[in-house]
């Protein structure tokens, strides 16, 4: 997927100029190498899990009728909701960087 982006050079004249965009494997966002920063990915760099965690009730508590795999929520963050904002911000990684 290359996208041409026109620079104005000179007297006027149109350059094309091309950055290929590239799909990130953290967040599935497209970018540009140019404009990749420490902050442009938001990931979970853990799994959307489903148990109970008895040791960390901090993420969900369960009611003793609840059955053992009532929990669901990001390991890394607690988050319950498999559509939340990822918890860690860094740079995207494509996967024509492997």
């Amino acid at each position: 997927m290359e996208k041409p982006r026109g620079i104005v050079v000179g007297g006027g004249e149109e350059e094309r100029s091309t950055e290929k965009e590239r799909v990130c494997k953290r967040c599935k966002q497209t970018y540009t190498p140019s404009a990749n920063n420490p902050s442009s990915c938001r990931f979970h760099p853990s799994f959307f899990v489903c148990r109970r965690h008895d040791d960390q009730k901090r993420y969900y508590e369960l009611g003793p009728e609840d059955p053992p795999y009532a929990a669901k929520f990001y390991d890394c963050c607690g988050a319950e909701d498999p559509g939340a904002a990822g918890c860690t911000a860094s740079f995207h990684v494509s996967y024509d960087d492997d």
